[in-house]
């Protein structure tokens, strides 16, 4: 059973942030929950609030994955239909940049994730120093796209590249193990290795204009926060709509409930 203790620096460092990304939500809220690693701890940071504080909140959850760990962790999770609105969504990302525009994706979740951080009056997300870039493009871009003529969707989207302000325009179809991998939707997920995206905004309206393609991982002007943690147990609060920026130390108690049965 991990104890703090024995957590990896980059593994420390996802937990504060995720600790202190989850004091921005109160009783009353509808929250939404993100996918992947770092957001995984974020949803035991909420599910302990939840039992030791009678936090009193709806989880609307991004993946089936991330709805099942909720629902474990005693949150209620519902759909994003019955709440129609949120107060915050609470992610991870796989790149940010100074602007907090983000690549999502890398957990193949970007669709459920990008439609609830729009639907939400706030997105934080919550990361380490690592993914922060000067320019996106390092990480795959990921763009999810119908099984039906998905060759010729990438055909089109390697010709799209070609006039576009990026140094890669290697496109892969994502696998999972011998098969292609498969969204929540049923769709497969294309990685766009670019190494550098010159004009984000434009790549984005481009790319999702391609027949096809459901949506990209660029999430731009969405994200209103980014918490960024560190192996020390520091974190820094950026606030782009209060351009603020903060730093903290988190505490943390080496308690066995949220570091039991770490599987994400």
């Amino acid at each position: 059973m991990p104890m703090t203790g024995e957590l990896s620096p980059i593994d420390k460092a996802k937990f504060v942030a995720a600790k202190r990304a989850v004091e921005f939500v109160e009783s009353g809220m509808r929250v939404g929950l993100g996918t992947g690693s770092t957001a995984a701890w974020m949803v035991r940071c909420l599910g302990e609030r939840v039992r030791d504080e009678g936090l009193n909140i709806l989880g609307v959850a991004t993946s089936t994955r991330t709805a099942d760990l909720a629902r474990e962790m005693g949150i209620e999770v519902i759909s994003l239909d019955e709440a129609k609105w949120l107060d915050i969504t609470i992610d991870g990302a796989d790149e940010f940049d100074r602007d907090l525009n983000l690549i999502k994706g890398g957990g193949g979740a970007l669709l459920q994730e990008k439609i609830v951080a729009t639907a939400s009056d706030r997105m934080v997300v919550i990361t380490d120093v690592s993914k922060q870039v000067e320019t996106l493009g390092a990480f795959p871009l990921p763009i999810e796209v119908i099984p039906f003529g998905w060759q010729t969707t990438k055909a089109l989207v390697e010709e799209t590249l070609v006039s576009l302000d990026v140094l890669g325009q290697e496109v892969t179809l994502r696998m999972n193990g011998e098969a292609p991998y498969v969204t929540d939707e049923g769709n497969r997920i294309l990685d766009l290795h670019l190494h550098r995206i010159g004009n984000a905004r434009q790549l984005s309206l481009v790319i999702n204009q391609i027949p096809g393609v459901v949506e990209n991982g660029l999430f731009i002007d969405i994200c209103d926060a980014v918490v960024i943690g560190f192996g020390n147990g520091k974190v820094e609060v950026r606030d782009v709509s209060a351009g603020t920026v903060e730093q903290e130390l988190v505490e943390f108690a080496e308690t066995d409930n949220i570091f039991t049965d770490l599987t994400d």
